[in-house]
């Protein structure tokens, strides 16, 4: 028959945040000593009722505060992390010139195509082997095995029937 009366306590939070100079959040009001706390009207009183419990105060939550360091990152004490494009390049770089190497000791190119080609590689213009192989096919005097001339690199894609 009668329904129990929920006693609003949002004015008297507001009275102890500015009497106690904290957030609204912060406030925990005792359940136990809801009375008192509705008596309460004064800053005094609600001081009063701080000491004695019947309102109690949440701590800060904030961030950490970072510590300082002791030492101080100087030149020599800190790595730089190399990229993967590095390691990329050395793989490329390292299989064309295999490949060139190959080439100039087999004769099938001469010197100064040789020194202009590892110029190139040198200067990341291949994408991989087969572009440098394109490239060489324009010098006109070389003939490798594998690769056509340079007007025929594309092969035409044909269908098997069943």
């Amino acid at each position: 028959m009668f329904r129990e009366i929920k006693m609003k306590l949002e004015t008297k939070r507001n009275l102890v945040a500015r009497a106690l100079k904290v957030g609204k959040n912060r406030i925990i009001f005792n359940t136990a000593r809801l009375s008192e706390l509705k008596e309460a009207i004064t800053k005094q009183d609600i001081r009063d009722l701080k000491e004695a419990g019947a309102i109690h105060i949440k701590e800060i939550r904030g961030r950490k505060t970072q510590k300082k360091r002791k030492t101080r990152k100087r030149f020599g004490s800190f790595r730089k992390k190399v990229r993967g494009g590095k390691r990329k390049y050395v793989i490329i770089t390292r299989k064309l010139r295999s490949y060139l190497a190959y080439l100039k000791k087999t004769k099938q190119i001469p010197k100064e195509n040789y020194l202009t080609l590892r110029k190139e590689i040198r200067a990341s213009m291949f994408r991989s082997l087969a572009h440098m192989k394109e490239r060489i096919l324009q010098f006109g005097t070389l003939k490798i095995k594998g690769v056509k001339n340079a007007k025929n690199t594309k092969a035409k894609k044909t269908r098997k029937k069943n």
